[in-house]
């Protein structure tokens, strides 16, 4: 999450920092009464205030929010069917920590370990452990974790004293695996772009290789632009390596998004548990797991992969538990949410829903192209997201400028920069979720082609600044 200063904005006026302005209607009986009792902003206000008076303030600020229906940035999910709503609401005063009190709930997240386990082709299932997390951020963290501690294990001779532990990854993967790095002390080897191959490549990642490589992270579905990377082909490779060299290096398959899209649109695509190299995987309940946020999963092939040591046994309320997680207490309401929807949909609805988020991407993408103004990269046919830049002929604007005029119409479509080697690029990417229809690509694709001749009679360009004008979130 960001971090946020608490003072106010630089230059606001001393008297709008203290009180948020009061419609006096919302008063309960005074109108007048209800001017003189605005609360302060920054501040705790002394006494309490009508809930409906709190309630009109709160939404009346949160209407500036964008809609998210129409946020093609996130790759979150955004609309769920109004039952998985009411059971999250009599779920969310249930913490999960709480085995003994919410047994059920946890009999829940149990199953959806089990059926994440069949569904990836643990060689057993029933021997497969895991844990539901806050979102893949956690999962991951937890995963690497896992990594460095069954590597230090391996290294207790040479490690702290001697040996500094590293990861191999592509440039492209997500901050949370940077945020691993700096919070454990591990040395990120990062594998960079490379012209038109815009993630990790298997052998340029087992060049990064040492005896100090704690795992490689391959990434079922980049966020860069929705390619799925070659884990296969890295696990073949590494193979070849240990057979050089006897260096035994895992592979953490990062699928935050496509370890719920490829198992059941791409079937015969082997990523998973079915390669003895993977020895744990990660995903978003609540990206393509059609979950709101926020929700994730972290399983390993076996208890040999999950270090004995790094799983707590609490005494909680009178019940030994064990744990594996950063944080402690959190709801049920999302874990429940995820049952629901694996319950209600099974692989011939996940199925249905995928295919017809994946449908969406490519038809949408094929319609854009045909502007003849813009270059696909991708094309939205393994994850339902495509990224697109402009042609070079295209002098008149940018990326930056076709994302600033679709804002305007509502629409919260990323424009970036990419990473090392390839910063020259700057892409547009659009995220299709279930929620977001063909009907919503049509009124998309509308509103592009009614901007589209205003933006070819601009002069040059209108953003000066690209890296202030880079809008991308993961």
């Amino acid at each position: 999450m960001p971090l946020h200063r608490g003072s106010a904005h630089e230059g606001e006026p001393s008297a709008t920092q203290r009180k948020l302005a009061l419609n006096p209607f919302y008063g309960v009986a005074d109108p007048v009464a209800g001017m003189e009792a605005a609360p302060p902003r920054h501040r705790m206000p002394d006494g309490p205030l009508p809930p409906h008076t709190a309630y009109g303030l709160v939404h009346d600020e949160l209407m500036l929010d964008g809609n998210s229906r129409l946020n093609l940035a996130t790759f979150v999910t955004t609309w769920m069917e109004p039952q998985a709503g009411v059971l999250m609401g009599e779920c969310r005063d249930k913490n999960m920590i709480d085995k003994d009190e919410y047994p059920r709930t946890a009999e829940l997240e149990r199953r959806c370990v089990a059926m994440l386990a069949d569904l990836w082709h643990a060689p057993d299932p029933s021997a497969a452990v895991g844990c539901s997390t806050t979102g893949s951020s956690e999962a991951c963290m937890l995963a690497a974790m896992a990594l460095k501690r069954r590597w230090t294990a391996k290294n207790a001779d040479r490690y702290p004293a001697s040996a500094k532990p590293n990861l191999v990854m592509g440039v492209n993967v997500q901050v949370c695996w940077e945020k691993f790095c700096t919070f454990w002390e591990v040395e990120p080897r990062l594998v960079p772009m490379e012209g038109d191959r815009f993630h990790l490549d298997p052998q340029a990642a087992v060049e990064l290789c040492d005896e100090n490589t704690i795992g490689v992270v391959g990434i079922l579905g980049s966020t860069f632009d929705g390619s799925y990377e070659p884990i296969a082909e890295l696990c073949a490779a590494l193979d070849d390596l240990q057979e050089r060299t006897g260096l035994d290096i895992p592979v953490h398959v990062d699928g935050a998004s496509g370890a719920m899209v490829a198992p059941f649109l791409d079937p015969d695509l082997v990523w998973d548990f079915r390669l003895p190299r993977v020895s744990s995987i990660n995903t978003s309940g609540h990206k393509y797991g059609l979950v709101y946020p926020g929700v994730g999963w972290a399983l390993w092939r076996s208890p040999a992969e999950l270090p004995e040591e790094l799983v707590f046994r609490v005494n909680y309320l009178g019940g030994d538990m064990p744990t594996f997680a950063l944080n402690f207490s959190r709801p049920g309401a999302q874990v429940v949410a995820q049952y629901y929807t694996f319950l209600r949909l099974g692989r011939d609805g996940y199925r249905a829903v995928q295919q017809a988020a994946r449908d969406v991407a490519t038809g949408l993408a094929a319609k854009i192209e045909e502007l003849g103004d813009f270059r696909l990269l991708t094309r939205g046919d393994q994850l339902p997201v495509f990224a697109l830049t402009t042609r070079p002929e295209v002098k008149a604007y940018d990326v930056f400028d076709v994302s600033r005029r679709l804002r305007e119409r509502g629409w919260l479509v990323p424009a970036y920069t990419f990473p090392a080697h390839r910063e020259d690029l700057a892409v547009l990417r659009v995220v299709c979720r279930n929620g977001f229809s063909s009907d919503l690509a049509e009124l998309l694709l509308e509103d592009l082609r009614l901007l589209m001749p205003e933006l070819r009679a601009q002069p040059h360009p209108l953003t000066r600044d690209q890296n202030a004008a880079t809008s991308f979130h993961h």
